[in-house]
């Protein structure tokens, strides 16, 4: 999974990533912009893996821990852009 894609539309940009061969993860993570009809910005991230090495399938809870932490990065970044500009709403 090494492969990446961006979307560049007129109402939506983004960028999708996948995990390059060798990686203790085999996975993709999504990040997606979209201008709604009535003005509202949607953001989406989409993110899926599995281990792809035998040290990260000995260290499921470690790994599961790890990816929890930076989706919680993702969407306190997220609460500091609605601070800043008090339109954004974060799910």
């Amino acid at each position: 999974m090494s492969r990446a894609r961006v979307v560049e539309e007129p109402q939506r940009r983004g960028f999708t990533y996948g995990t390059l061969p060798g990686h203790p993860e085999a996975g993709e993570e999504g990040f997606l912009l979209e201008h709604l009809n009535d003005g509202r910005i949607l953001f989406t991230i989409t993110a899926f893996s599995r281990p792809a090495s035998t040290l990260a399938k000995l260290g499921g809870p470690v790994t599961r821990a790890t990816q929890t932490f930076m989706t919680q990065r993702y969407l306190r970044a997220l609460d500091r852009l609605q601070e800043t500009s008090g339109t954004a709403a974060v799910r």
